[in-house]
């Protein structure tokens, strides 16, 4: 909880980035292009996560854990992304 609370304030995310140009600005997996919103969005239309790494073979299940952690906190950002990209 502490970690959660300490990520929060300063905003530096272990596994995950957002910048700039790279995916519209969306807090991405790490060295990736895989935005938190997609694989969020994925989980909630019931797609297990064994399928997600199945999937997108360069994500770990470390990676699933801080995207969930990330989403949890961050719940108002990833659903108005989720819902704005399900609009095109």
């Amino acid at each position: 909880m502490i970690d959660l609370l300490n990520n929060s304030l300063t905003q530096n995310w272990r596994g995950i980035t957002k910048k700039e140009g790279v995916c519209g600005g969306s807090a991405c997996i790490t060295g990736t292009r895989i935005p938190v919103w997609v694989l969020v969005n994925a989980r909630n239309l019931g797609i297990s996560e064994s399928l997600l790494l199945d999937d997108y073979p360069t994500l770990t299940a470390a990676d699933l854990a801080n995207a969930w952690v990330y989403a949890e906190v961050y719940g108002e950002e990833i659903a108005h992304e989720i819902s704005e990209n399900e609009e095109d």
